[in-house]
Parts: structure tokens; C-alpha cells; sequence
């Protein structure tokens, strides 16, 4: 599974501080980051601000070998996309993106539909759920815009917020996971759509208080966290059983997760509003390193979730927001990376826990990547193998312009070597990106970054490397490279 946080740190005009930010996460441990871009009423296409920003992110997150998730939705209640045609923008909107930026094949639609801080009306007439009646056409709309630009993005559905009240009568209109994944099920039913609706399920699975650990669950309520890992398949299960979207099998990410910790005296400075009663909920930072390894193993252990990602890389400094990264609000380390890195990195290589169950989701293994050869450099080479058939996607990428120079797509089964030609291609700094996953399954995705290498002509020197290169020591999201095969 993969490791990461969401994050909109790396949001920047700047490359360099793009770069900078990401570097922090890779730093870390973490494999993924999930970045914001919100949607505005009538947009239908990327642009400005948000388009140079994603040039940025993205660029970073390769050069770093930072998995990019993008999470797309309204900034409130307020602009949140009800009507058929606000429904058709958004959609097209977060086409736009990903005609754009190819590279990026996670999205996260929508964020926590079941809280009325997000989507507004939530209830109808008798109590009835319009909030997953209308959340679920636009994931339909969206799923349809997206698989048109390519049948291989994963979309990710759900993003739900781990508790809510399921009272049409309170003065805070919210729904339970619970209540909200059983309707979004039955509007589903009522559409008679036989297309899936989404390829991964995400929940935001926070405890409160913080003093609960990873493995306190839920059994006699609506809410879910990382420990109601059955109850939520279940749930799934029963909500999509004999319908055209995988329930049981359905891949899980939780995509928020998150423990504030405790601010030091000399740390203080950095942050205001301290004394806001959401600072107060907090843990030592030893104990927060603590949970964050307890709540790896859980997941790592869960068959079919596919990735756990942190909220934030670094505190906000808003203390009325979240103080639960693994840096300050001035980007200083605190006490708990070093054991969150550790668990991170033990996590996404398959070592952090011993398991009753593998993971349903899990095909490649293997990879591969092979320097130029000096004997016959005409090709560039990436070896891996595929339990189950898969589709693979390689592709070469120039480190300076982030430009892919060479790229390969097929199927696989068992072991694979796939062979990138050389030709017309000049002296320079390069980096292999590789893309696996189950075929048909986009959210069984795993993605891999080497590490930048050299490749040169007989003719051509090789010229300086580009100034955004990951820092010496190589980052540990990078995978090193081999000798080229003879």
C-alpha cells in the first residue's frame, strides 16, 4: 500500500517552493501526497493560478517519486455542484485536468458530501438523503467525463467524514458514513446505471479524542474508523451487491487521517490561536509517532486498502485548523519523523506487520530499472513481474523539462521486460516513472519512481543537471537504478 499525506503545501507559483515542499514529504517517507484544487460554479476548464500550480506540483512530485493524487470539489455548501448543469462543468473541469496532466490518474471527487459544511440540502421531505442522491450523479457525470480521457484513471469516490448525526431535525444537517454509504447505494439502485460509479472507495477515518488509538472501533454506532475496517466492507458490500459497482472487492483509501500533537513552549511562536479548544485536542509527539505506526500496520493488514495518507506533511499554523503533520508550521522536523518515516517506509515495502490476509490489491512486484548499457545503448530497459494479469505503463521523463521522451503501454502476466529505443534521443538527465495495476482495476495502481540517471552520446555531452534534481542523499521515494543489461 502506499503511505502519503494530504497536503496543499506543494500548491505554489514557485517551482522551487514546490519542489521544496515536496521534498519535505518524500523526506518523510511518504510515497503519496494529496493536493487540493477547488472547483468554482461555471468553470470548465483548468486555468490560471490553479494550472501553474499543478505544473509545478507535478513536476516536483517526479522528480521526487511522490505519487500525486488530486482531490477536486467546492469550497463549501454554498458552490457545491446540485443542478445537471453545474454537475456537467464540474465534470468537464476535472477532464480538463487530467487531459493536461497525463501523469496524474488519482482523483478524489467531491470532499466529505455527508457534512452540511460541503453539501447543502442534506435532507428532503421525510428525512430522505438528498445529499447522496445528488453526490452520487455527480460522481456518475464525473466517473463518465474522466474514463473518457482514459479508461485507466482511478476515481475515487466517497471522501466521507467518519461520523455525523442523521437527524433532518438538528440544527447541523450531517449523515453518518453508515447511513450515507447504504443511500449512496440505493440511488445508485434507483438509477439503473449498470456502469461503476467509482474504482476507490475513500473515508477520513479521525478518532475523537485524540487519546483514542488507531485500533478503538465502533461496533454499536454509525461511525467508522481505521479499526471498522469490516464494517465497512460490509457496508460496501451490501450497498452494491449485484449492481455494476464493486462492493466486497471495492479498493480503500483513507485519505485524511490524522493526531494534532502537543505544542512546545519553544515552538509556540509559529502558531495563533493556541488556546482554541480544537488545539487542546491533542498527543505527545511520541505518542503521535506511535499511533501513526499502530494505524500503518492496521491498514497494511486490511485486504483490500490500498493506502493511508496522512493530514498534513506540516501543522498548519492556524491552530483552530490541524496541528497533525510531522513538521511545525515553520517546517522544522519534529520529534516523531524519524519513527514515522521508519513505519512509512517499512508500510509500503510490505514489512511493517505480519498479516492473517494478504492484500486483494497487491500485483506488481520485481521492478526494476536498468541504467543505459554500455554495450548496447540503443534501449532503455525496466524489468517486473505481475502475479495476475496487469497493465503497465513506463514511461521516460527528461528531469529538466519533466517532458516524457519515451513511454510504453501493454499487458503482462508473470515476468516482463519492456525495452524503450533511444533514438533521436539527446545527452542528459532522465527518470523512469512506471504505472502498474490489475487489469481493469485502476484503483489497484502502483506507481514507482527511479532515480534520476545519465544518459549520453558518443557525440553529445552531457550537460549540466537541472537545478530542481532531488537533494544528495537521494530521497527514500526513489527507487535506485541498476547496470544496464548486456
Amino acid at each position: 500500500m502506499f503511505v502519503g499525506a494530504a497536503s496543499d503545501d506543494a500548491h505554489s507559483l514557485t517551482p522551487e517552493i514546490a519542489k521544496s515542499r515536496t521534498d519535505l514529504a518524500a523526506r518523510a517517507g511518504f510515497g503519496a501526497v494529496r493536493m487540493s484544487v477547488i472547483w468554482s460554479p461555471g468553470e470548465e476548464r483548468v486555468g490560471g493560478d490553479d494550472l501553474v500550480a499543478l505544473q509545478n506540483a507535478t513536476r516536483a512530485a517526479e522528480l521526487d517519486g511522490v505519487r500525486l493524487i488530486l482531490s477536486i470539489y467546492a469550497r463549501s455548501w454554498k458552490t457545491a455542484p446540485r443542478t445537471s448543469g453545474e454537475r456537467g462543468a464540474f465534470a468537464q473541469y476535472a477532464a480538463s485536468i487530467a487531459r493536461a496532466f497525463p501523469s496524474i490518474t488519482d482523483f478524489v471527487i467531491g470532499n466529505e458530501p455527508n457534512l452540511n459544511l460541503f453539501w447543502m440540502p442534506q435532507f428532503g421531505a421525510g428525512g430522505v438523503d438528498l445529499a447522496a442522491r445528488s453526490y452520487e450523479l455527480l460522481l456518475a457525470s464525473t466517473f463518465d467525463a474522466l474514463k473518457s480521457v482514459s479508461p485507466d484513471i482511478d476515481v475515487i469516490g466517497g471522501a466521507l467524514a467518519p461520523r455525523g448525526q442523521d437527524r433532518p431535525d438538528s440544527l447541523r444537517q450531517t449523515h453518518s458514513p453508515t447511513t450515507f454509504i447504504r443511500d449512496l447505494g440505493a440511488a445508485y439502485r434507483a438509477t439503473g446505471r449498470r456502469r461503476p460509479i467509482m474504482d476507490t472507495f475513500a473515508i477520513h477515518p479521525y478518532l475523537i479524542p485524540s487519546r483514542l488509538p488507531p485500533t478503538f472501533a465502533h461496533p454499536r454506532t454509525t461511525t467508522i474508523g481505521i479499526a471498522d475496517y469490516p464494517k465497512l466492507v460490509k457496508l460496501l458490500t451490501q450497498a452494491f451487491r449485484g449492481t455494476g459497482q464493486r462492493g466486497e472487492t471495492l479498493p480503500i483509501v483513507y485519505d485524511e487521517f490524522g493526531y494534532q500533537t502537543e505544542i512546545p513552549q519553544a515552538k509556540r511562536w509559529i502558531y495563533n490561536h493556541l488556546s482554541d479548544p480544537a488545539a487542546r485536542d491533542s498527543v505527545s509527539e511520541g505518542r503521535q509517532a506511535a499511533y501513526y505506526r499502530q494505524a500503518f500496520a492496521l491498514a497494511a493488514c486490511q485486504p483490500t486498502v490500498v493506502g493511508l495518507l496522512i493530514f498534513h506533511v506540516a501543522d498548519e499554523r492556524d491552530a483552530r485548523a490541524w496541528q497533525s503533520g510531522v513538521y511545525y508550521g515553520n517546517f522544522t522536523a519534529k520529534s516523531s519523523l524519524s519513527a514515522v518515516r521508519q513505519a512509512a517506509l517499512a508500510a509500503q515495502a510490505g514489512t511493517l506487520a505480519t498479516c492473517a490476509q494478504e492484500k486483494t490489491t497487491n500485483d506488481a512486484d520485481g521492478i526494476v530499472f536498468h541504467e543505459p548499457s554500455a554495450s548496447d545503448p540503443s534501449v532503455l530497459t525496466v524489468d517486473f513481474s505481475c502475479a495476475l494479469p496487469c497493465s503497465y505503463q513506463v514511461r521516460v521523463i527528461d528531469a529538466t523539462s519533466s517532458e516524457v521522451v519515451a513511454a510504453a503501454e501493454d499487458k503482462a502476466l508473470g515476468a516482463a521486460t519492456v525495452t524503450l529505443p533511444t533514438a533521436g534521443l539527446a545527452s542528459g538527465t532522465y527518470q523512469y516513472a512506471v504505472r502498474i495495476f490489475k487489469s481493469g482495476k485502476p484503483g489497484t495502481s502502483e506507481m514507482r519512481f527511479s532515480r534520476p540517471f545519465v544518459y549520453s552520446t558518443a557525440t553529445d555531452p552531457v550537460p549540466a543537471p537541472p537545478g530542481l534534481l532531488p537533494p544528495d542523499p537521494p530521497l527514500p521515494t526513489l527507487q535506485p537504478t541498476a547496470p544496464g543489461t548486456s
